[in-house]
């Protein structure tokens, strides 16, 4: 028997997941890690118990399944994207915690560089933001004290991970675009934004095929001897391999702690104008795919927050249910920017607003429209896509809060498209396994055509479609004035 190990690193947690030969999802082992917010609403990580906690998970899931560890092959890594660090790449120790893709501090470099605004974008196809790593990077060798003389690695949590384990410094194509120091005409570091950032290429990682071999690890001891890490993918990249969104016109939502909603451009790239952003999907078989994409900050956090500071649900299994007793007529908007607005807006400065209340509105209401406001932001990406000439037959969606099915059907009905929901929600995680295990030879790519969905029709007509969304748009409207 041939196994493949993937580690899914996402923004809560972090998961092993193990799959057979026939690509079925064996089982998973799980740990988060601490969500460090301070009084300014900055999110870090402590790189190090990611790592250790990849080691832990790695090890209690060969121990629950009963494996024989030697029958491992291949490693394939998914990560949350844009959470930057730099270490010294002598002692392969961290400079500083994690700045976490959601963190906004970045946001005064970003802002002295405005003039260099469409120059960033037709390099790197993404929209000058605090969102991305090249500002984090900036922000942290500018206000970290100690760094001269220093030999410093400035990465991504993939290419942390591959150094930890495998000692190499590495990163491939869908991480890189999305640092917004990585020109995806060229397909290299681009001299010019590093110069800007103050980042100089030295400190960046080199940058591989997707299905490459990026180093061979032991798991720190876990594995008995050393195997290769064969497939690395950002979370989302890892989704649409995942989903099978390996065709021109293919998308999917991920839906997550925030969103991404991509759709596969082919080998030609299209750079929007209507608030979207262009990145590499991945590098495989000797090229490159495009995607375009749009990224929220807060959905399914947004339940999360319900539960634990607004106390309003026991979990966030509870949320659709509830969301279903609510008035249908109530007009209660929920937007959902704690740490600004993403696409298609990139308002980093933007802060939540509750609307529209009435004297009926109450727990039931409130959690309808949080609910309704993930919808509602990821109706706003593809509407996008589609200003952009890019239509969507279907969505398909992955992701834990795709198991609720009000969420999905709300879904559906505000986009007027068939959603689709695989069975397995470690849609990212699989991804970057079945990546990993064709490049091993364990697999044929006819396993990504091995996944049944269920799917969610729309039901509501174009009038009820333009009432709501007119409600969503103005609320939204309030915050960019």
């Amino acid at each position: 028997m041939k196994y493949i190990l993937s580690i899914d690193q996402s923004t809560s947690g972090t998961k092993a997941l193990l799959l057979d030969e026939q690509g079925k999802l064996l089982g998973r082992a799980d740990l988060p890690h601490q969500q460090i917010i301070n009084h300014q609403g900055w999110v870090s990580h402590d790189p190090m118990e990611i790592y250790r906690n990849t080691i832990t998970v790695t090890k209690r899931l060969i121990e629950t399944q009963g494996i024989d560890s030697t029958d491992i092959t291949a490693i394939g890594i998914s990560n949350q994207r844009e959470t930057s660090l730099i270490w010294d790449r002598e002692s392969g120790e961290p400079i500083a915690d994690a700045v976490v893709w959601q963190c906004g501090r970045a946001q005064p470099i970003c802002d002295r560089l405005k003039s260099y605004t469409e120059i960033i974008r037709q390099k790197t196809g993404l929209r000058l933001s605090p969102y991305f790593p090249a500002a984090k990077w900036a922000w942290l060798l500018e206000n970290t004290p100690g760094l001269t003389g220093k030999s410093l690695c400035c990465g991504t949590i993939d290419s942390w991970l591959i150094y930890k384990l495998t000692g190499q410094f590495k990163t491939d194509y869908s991480n890189a675009s999305r640092t917004q120091l990585f020109n995806i005409s060229t397909l290299s570091w681009d001299s010019e934004l590093c110069e800007l950032l103050g980042v100089a290429p030295d400190m960046l990682p080199q940058v591989c095929m997707s299905d490459s071999r990026f180093g061979d690890t032991d798991m720190d001891g876990v594995l008995p001897h050393k195997i290769p890490i064969y497939g690395v993918l950002g979370d989302s990249h890892g989704a649409l391999f995942g989903q099978g969104c390996t065709e021109p016109g293919m998308g999917k939502a991920t839906y997550g702690t925030g969103s991404s909603i991509m759709v596969n451009l082919g080998e030609k790239p299209v750079f929007s104008d209507k608030g979207l952003v262009t990145s590499l999907a991945w590098g495989m078989d000797g090229k490159v795919n495009y995607v375009l994409e749009g990224n929220i900050n807060y959905t399914g956090s947004v339940i999360k927050w319900l539960v634990d500071e607004v106390k309003l649900l026991g979990s966030s299994k509870e949320a659709g249910a509830l969301a279903a007793q609510a008035d249908p007529k109530d007009g209660t908007y929920l937007v959902p920017a704690f740490t600004g607005l993403g696409a298609p807006y990139w308002k980093s400065d933007a802060k939540a607003l509750l609307c529209g209340m009435g004297r009926g509105t109450g727990r039931a209401e409130i959690v309808k429209a949080a609910e309704e406001s993930i919808g509602y932001q990821i109706a706003d990406v593809v509407n996008a896509m589609r200003e952009e000439g890019v239509e969507l037959s279907e969505l398909r969606a992955d992701g834990g809060p795709t198991r609720d099915k009000y969420l999905m059907q709300f879904q559906a009905d505000i986009l007027g498209l068939p959603v689709a929901v695989p069975e397995r929600e470690e849609l990212s995680g699989i991804g970057a396994g079945y990546c990993a295990g064709i490049a091993a030879g364990v697999y044929s790519s006819d396993i990504l055509s091995h996944i049944d969905r269920e799917y969610y029709q729309p039901q509501k007509g174009r009038d009820w479609v333009k009432a709501h969304f007119d409600g969503w748009k103005n609320a939204v409207s309030m915050l960019l004035k």
